[in-house]
Parts: C-alpha cells; structure tokens; sequence
C-alpha cells in the first residue's frame, strides 16, 4: 500500500532522513520505533505531504506522492494524526469531528463517521458540545482518532499516541488501534513505548539518527538482545 523507496528529506537545508527504504501493506500494523530525534516525525511528515523530499520516492496505492500536496493525499486515504494530538481547542467535540469530513468527498460520511466515532469512545458523545481545549490528554486523543477516522482513510499514521498519557488511558488507546486494524485500516505507528508499538504491530523498523538500522517480525525485534539493551535497558 505505501512504499518508500531511498528516501532522503529533512527541514529545510537540515536532513534527518537518509535513504529510508520501508513499505506498509494492506491491513497491516507497522511500527516505526527509536530514540527521540531519531527523524520518525520527519518520515510521518513527508508521506503526509508537509515535508519536501531531498531525493528518493514515496508511492501510495501504487500511485508517486512527491508532486501530489498534502490535502491531496488527504483524500488519497492518508490520514495523520500528529504529536500532541492537534485538535481544535476552541472548537466543540462535535465541531471537530465535522471538521475531519471537510474534504469533498468525504462530506457524505460525516453522519457515518460521527456515529462510528461516538460508538468507538462513548466518552465523546457526552462531551460533544464541550471545547476539546478542555478534554483530559487521553479524551484528547480519541478526539483526534476519531476525527482522522472521518474520511476512513486505507492508511492511519499516529505520532507518539502514548505521548502524555497514563499507562491505563495508553492501554485503552492502544486497544482502539487494534480495533481499527481489525475493521481493514492499514495503521503505520510511531512511537518511543517500544512495548506497545511492538505488541501490536505486525512489523516493525528501528531508525537511529535518520537511519533504518533494523526491521523484521515484531515479535523478533522484542526478543532481540540489541533493541533490549537500547530501548528498555535490560
């Protein structure tokens, strides 16, 4: 479904990523993990279209990405939840749910979608006529899933959704993820919570300072001894 093909990019002159070379197929769970500055935002950024390419190519659904703008690749399917969370904070719940199915084409599923995403956290429907700006981080979260969710995109890319969060809300949010792969959306997953990346990924890719370093079966990658030691310190 996504493939990445000897990716280089950055910000600006600065380049972070080199020579990237991954793939995402079709409901599957994949998990980018490492280090904080590693460059995982950077890869999220540049397949969502907010970040220039140096050289290389990102293709989705067979179809090249790199001259294609990041609304574009919004109605392509791509959906991306950004580090922080990145909901409207004066803004309703309900308002920020209508707001994922801006898009043209996806304006016909609004109804769907806010049903879906009131089934999937019952939490959202009391609060609906309440601000997002003043949710708990974890009501937060499932605010910006359930509005990524809105235009059913083929692919979910999320950066960092433990960020902030604790370890009960993480594990209830975590869970949502698998219910979402489970319905045919392929998930690509950043984050620094190795356990949970790899205990629901199906693979997953280590990236140290802007490289690919491993990648494999994500059982494999926590049994190795290498990505123990750096990661959890055993």
């Amino acid at each position: 479904m996504l493939k990445i093909d000897n990716l280089c990019a950055g910000y600006g002159e600065l380049q972070v990523l080199f020579n990237i070379n991954m793939h995402v197929g079709e409901n599957e769970v994949v998990s980018l993990v490492g280090s904080n500055g590693a460059g995982k935002t950077a890869l999220l950024r540049v397949i969502s279209g907010l970040e220039k390419i140096k050289s290389g190519s990102v293709t989705f659904m067979g179809q090249d990405l790199n001259s294609i703008p990041a609304h574009t690749r919004a109605l392509l399917g791509i959906s991306h939840i950004p580090q922080g969370r990145g909901v409207f904070g004066t803004l309703t719940v309900m308002e920020n749910l209508i707001m994922g199915s801006y898009p043209k084409n996806a304006r016909h599923l609004a109804e769907k979608g806010i049903e879906r995403a009131f089934k999937m956290f019952p939490i959202l429907k009391k609060r609906q006529d309440q601000l997002a700006g003043s949710l708990s981080g974890g009501e937060q979260q499932m605010l910006a899933i359930g509005r990524a969710l809105m235009i059913e995109p083929k692919l979910l890319m999320l950066d960092e959704p433990s960020l902030g969060l604790a370890p009960i809300i993480v594990e209830e949010v975590f869970e949502i993820i698998c219910e979402i792969s489970k319905q045919g959306t392929s998930i690509l997953i950043v984050e620094q919570n190795l356990l949970q990346a790899l205990s629901i990924a199906d693979r997953a890719y280590v990236l140290e300072t802007g490289h690919l370093v491993m990648e494999g079966e994500a059982k494999e990658l926590l049994d190795n001894e290498e990505v123990k030691k750096a990661y959890l310190g055993v």
